[in-house]
């Protein structure tokens, strides 16, 4: 149970540690401003206002995973125009777990630019048919 208990409690730092960088990352970026290139993304969301699973995703992102679903990071390919329009690759998906859903459940976040940078990612919790912007 040692060993385990540890190794858990490595993991949880490193996880609150991803986080707060994640959150740090956030504050420092500029307000948004759509470009030109069309995208609907409405409206912004606070870090306070996310699930604590959505905060203990972009950490996992601002540390480069390892994330819990295979999925996670791929390319995502804005075909639902929701987002500001980029060249393909631009914009990763992550999985935000749910609470008992047997499955991925609806709820992503989306990360334009490098992969590591959280500070121009979007929140839906509807599978794509919205989304906002998560700001500090």
């Amino acid at each position: 149970m040692g060993r385990s208990s540890g190794r858990f409690q490595r993991v949880a730092a490193g996880v609150l540690l991803a986080a707060s960088l994640a959150v740090s990352q956030i504050a420092a970026a500029r307000t948004y401003a759509p470009d030109d290139g069309g995208g609907v993304a409405a409206g912004t969301v606070s870090m306070g206002e996310l699930p604590r699973e959505a905060v203990d995703t972009l950490g996992l992102i601002g540390t480069g995973g390892p994330y819990p679903f295979e999925k996670d990071g791929v390319v995502f390919g804005n075909y639902e125009r929701q987002l500001p329009k980029h060249r393909r690759g631009y914009y990763h998906e992550y999985t935000v777990p749910t609470p008992a859903a047997r499955n991925r459940g609806a709820r992503r976040i989306v990360c334009g630019g490098p992969l590591r940078r959280t500070d121009n990612c979007y929140y839906t919790d509807d599978h794509y048919a919205s989304f906002r912007r998560i700001v500090e």
